[in-house]
């Protein structure tokens, strides 16, 4: 479900590791208060926890919270661990994440932008 995740208008990542004992509640709040984001809107929040191998998801359904979970049987998501931000995540690059990527691929090829012809 959360490989092809495609209801939300924006995902945002949250760097750096979450306490995953946290509910949806606890996790609400993070968005809210450490972020300055509003959870209630079409948005997906992603949350990992310190071994990597496990993730929680957030989102609002209109009426109520969804909270996802998955938890890998081999292998660990490469999270940034740097910052203590919620990072937007483009499509390409949420679904490098949940293959197993890193979201900053160096060799990907970047958009391109401020372009005019002379």
């Amino acid at each position: 479900m959360l490989s092809d995740f495609t209801g939300a208008d924006k995902v945002y990542l949250a760097c750096g590791y979450t306490d995953l004992r946290r509910g949806i509640d606890g996790l609400a709040n993070i968005v809210q208060q450490q972020f300055e984001l509003d959870p209630f809107t079409n948005t997906l929040f992603l949350f990992c926890g310190r071994r990597r191998d496990r993730i929680k998801a957030l989102y609002w359904e209109g009426n109520g919270f969804v909270l996802l979970y998955k938890r890998l049987e081999n292998g660990v998501f490469q999270w940034p661990r740097n910052e203590t931000e919620a990072r937007e995540l483009t499509p390409q690059q949420y679904r490098w994440l949940m293959e197993g990527l890193n979201v900053d691929q160096p060799k990907a090829h970047k958009a391109v932008t401020g372009l005019s012809i002379v």
